[in-house]
């Protein structure tokens, strides 16, 4: 069978490399470009010794290449992808791992303080956690893919949300993540500071994904819907582990509440639900699976869940390939396991 022929912009960034070294074992994916910036002319293996695959070198995106690729992949900083999306074709379809197209173009200048320079683009676009939409995907042009904070979030709660098993006032969501989710600028930005030994919570009411979170969540339970979300940065590469805190309704319990997710991801092979299982990051790095346990609180009217993921993976890069998979009817495990 045919296979696609894929550009990735940004391939050079913690994301991109992850994408990298999945699509090459997808057996429906050709890679037929590598851009990048600040690394032309060199070879991606320069970045991660473990592509082993000799692949084309890294070029400047050239909207001209546009002609010969399937698949757009942009693992770009925030506003990059937006310029992409003027010149696409008609056989192109773009996957945004980055926010462009998460918002709309108000709430996206609100947030990120940048005018949406193609606000045209987000109508041809949908946001899509694959597991949570089944809407049909030909008439979209632009996948946009939820952030790696709100994936390890939404998965336990919005089901949960639809099916009113919790009130929608008092969540509390607490996520811990690997400093690769900040990209490589981490390392500059906390340049004074031994990210290895250090522990710190950031953006408590105004972080980005806040508005991506709120308007999912409302959306589930046609009404808003209150909670408080504290991000922390950890002393670890990778990976995010969420407590999420919540008010069952009066004839609910954690039973009850396991039943249900275990029922309704039944059929999708990258979500498990467990009980009372304490779970660990360690699970589920190097993999595009979302771990969720739902345990007791001391307080007979509360649960706590958990959910870990790897924000490069299931919170990125692997999320993309299931987004892609998903648009072209491939297997939901292709080039994932």
């Amino acid at each position: 069978m045919p296979k696609l022929n894929v550009l990735i912009a940004g391939c050079t960034g913690y994301i991109g490399i992850e994408l990298v070294k999945l699509l090459i074992k997808h057996k429906r994916v050709t890679i037929k470009y590598l851009c990048g910036s600040s690394s032309i002319g060199k070879k991606i293996s320069n970045f991660d010794n473990t592509i082993k695959k000799k692949l084309p070198k890294i070029i400047k995106f050239d909207k001209s290449k546009l002609k010969e690729v399937d698949v757009i992949f942009t693992a770009l900083p925030n506003g990059e992808a937006q310029k992409i999306s003027k010149y696409l074709l008609k056989n192109n379809i773009l996957i945004d791992i980055a926010a462009d197209f998460r918002l709309t173009a108000n709430e996206y200048f609100k947030w990120y303080k940048i005018k949406h320079k193609a606000p045209i683009s987000i109508k041809k676009s949908i946001y899509l956690l694959p597991e949570l939409n089944d809407k049909d995907l030909s008439k979209y042009q632009i996948i946009a893919c939820p952030g790696c904070y709100p994936t390890s979030i939404l998965l336990p709660l919005k089901p949960l949300i639809e099916k009113k098993m919790i009130n929608f006032s008092n969540i509390v969501i607490d996520s811990k993540s690997g400093y690769s989710g900040a990209g490589r600028g981490v390392h500059k930005k906390y340049y004074k500071k031994n990210l290895n030994e250090s522990l710190s919570a950031y953006g408590l009411n105004n972080h980005r994904h806040n508005p991506e979170i709120e308007k999912e969540l409302n959306k589930s339970a046609n009404k808003k819907i209150y909670f408080d979300f504290t991000p922390h940065l950890t002393p670890m590469f990778r990976g995010i582990l969420t407590t999420i805190y919540v008010d069952i309704k009066k004839n609910m319990n954690k039973d009850k509440v396991f039943k249900y997710l275990k029922n309704y991801y039944k059929n999708q092979p990258f979500i498990k639900i467990m009980k009372d299982s304490f779970l660990s990051t360690n699970d589920v790095i190097n993999t595009n699976f979302c771990n969720i346990s739902v345990c007791n609180s001391k307080n007979k009217n509360k649960l706590i869940i958990l959910s870990s993921i790897d924000n490069l993976i299931k919170g990125g890069s692997g999320q993309a390939i299931q987004n892609m998979n998903k648009k072209f009817n491939f297997p939901v495990k292709m080039g994932l396991i």
